[in-house]
């Protein structure tokens, strides 16, 4: 007796059907779960307050963190951002423009690279609030950006960037 490629088709597609349902009753017949507690509670009448919830992390003014920043670890953290750009006078844009001189110059400033509208819109100098913003999450302080950096989570590790970055100057501009 032959069986034609439809009936067999068929008969894959139940037993399939049938292995997923046993295995599901098999496992629930197994495993029973008298309580479930949701990963989230979703009222807020038992909940704190946000501002109760966590305590506010001590915020360190960038003045100061810029002030203690060691520019040889910001050199160091930088290593990440050598894929895309370069630092030194004069240098050729890559992926990304070059950086030497940064600090104090206008954004979208330098000179034979294709900024993405995100940056030409942005108008301005690069500040040091601005680059430590930047650095936090590029995509959230310039949306639109080409750029696929997805920021720096510590402040110490962004004020390094930027003293290293302030240091990449002939005449490095004072800090706040």
């Amino acid at each position: 007796m032959q069986f034609s490629i439809l009936e067999k088709f068929g008969a894959s597609l139940l037993i399939c059907a049938w292995l997923i349902y046993g295995s599901h009753l098999a496992g629930n017949a197994l495993i029973h779960v008298e309580h479930v507690t949701p990963a989230m509670a979703t009222t807020t009448d038992d909940m704190p307050a946000k501002e109760e919830a966590a305590a506010p992390a001590a915020e360190v003014d960038l003045a100061t963190l810029l002030a203690d920043a060691d520019p040889a670890a910001g050199k160091k953290a930088f290593s990440k951002c050598k894929a895309c750009h370069t630092v030194g006078a004069g240098g050729k844009n890559k992926v990304g423009p070059n950086l030497w001189d940064i600090v104090g110059k206008a954004k979208a400033g330098v000179g034979g690279f294709k900024y993405s509208g995100a940056f030409t819109d942005l108008g301005g100098e690069w500040t040091y609030e601005d680059l430590d913003a930047f650095l936090a999450k590029p995509k959230q302080f310039a949306p639109g950006t080409k750029m696929t950096f997805v920021g720096m989570k510590k402040a110490g590790d962004r004020a390094a960037v930027i003293a290293y970055l302030r240091s990449l100057s002939d005449s490095p501009k004072p800090l706040p």
